[in-house]
């Protein structure tokens, strides 16, 4: 109940939390959106882990979703780690590309 109630509140709140640091000019609050809308996907790969697990049987899909929860888990890590999250300028944090898309700060 939990997981499928983050699946539904986490993105709005990531959508909340990244509007309200661009208004403040909040580089942190922006990237800790990302970090909101991260901890969404890993519920969604729990829950469909679960419901697939629970309506076929298939035990091992519940293990690739650990896999999957894993690599994300790593990946953050080696970007913390490496201050990848720290070395974003606040203004690619907080500008928009003609199309509404944010900029990559790896590109």
């Amino acid at each position: 109940m939990i997981t499928a109630l983050s699946v539904v509140v986490m993105p709005l709140l990531s959508l909340a939390e990244r509007r309200a640091g661009r208004e403040l000019g909040s580089a942190t609050a922006v990237a800790d959106s990302k970090q909101t809308l991260i901890c969404s996907y890993i519920s969604a790969a729990v829950l469909i882990g679960l419901v697939v697990n629970a309506t076929f049987g298939w035990w091992w899909v519940d293990a690739i979703a650990g896999l999957v929860i894993a690599a994300f888990a790593v990946r953050e890590g080696l970007e913390a780690w490496r201050g990848d999250a720290c070395a974003t300028s606040v203004g690619m944090l907080l500008e928009d590309d003609e199309d509404g898309h944010e900029h990559d700060p790896h590109t």
